[in-house]
């Protein structure tokens, strides 16, 4: 039996195959710099996105907990990241918690507003 093994400079990927953020990040032509500069974003979006929506106050120990968790996390999201759209959903997902707390947040002074009126 022969063994076929393929070594790194034999795979031709192309931007094509590559997600928008990838293509953008050169994973295809740096694959090495490209994938931590995607890992990089990867962190970051999840950050932004654990913040706006799911933060609530921890402990600082727990706090660690939850990011060491979302740092090997985002390993295999990076992966993923190359071929299918998960950058481009965590800024979706962003922009939507964006906007759903600056709603709260007005909601929030306009109801305040109102009962600071009806109690004078």
């Amino acid at each position: 039996m022969h063994k076929v093994v393929a070594s790194a400079n034999d795979v031709d990927i192309t931007k094509d195959d590559l997600s928008w953020m990838a293509g953008v990040l050169n994973v295809h032509e740096n694959p090495i710099t490209g994938f931590w500069l995607l890992y990089a974003v990867v962190v970051i979006m999840c950050v932004i996105v654990y913040n706006l929506g799911f933060a609530r106050k921890l402990p600082i120990l727990k706090n660690v907990v939850v990011y060491a968790a979302m740092l090997l996390g985002a390993i295999l999201l990076t992966i993923f990241a190359m071929g299918m759209v998960v950058v481009e959903s965590l800024i979706a997902a962003a922009i939507v918690l964006g906007i759903y707390k600056i709603r709260l947040r007005r909601h929030k002074k306009q109801q305040q507003k109102q009962e600071n009126a009806s109690q004078l």
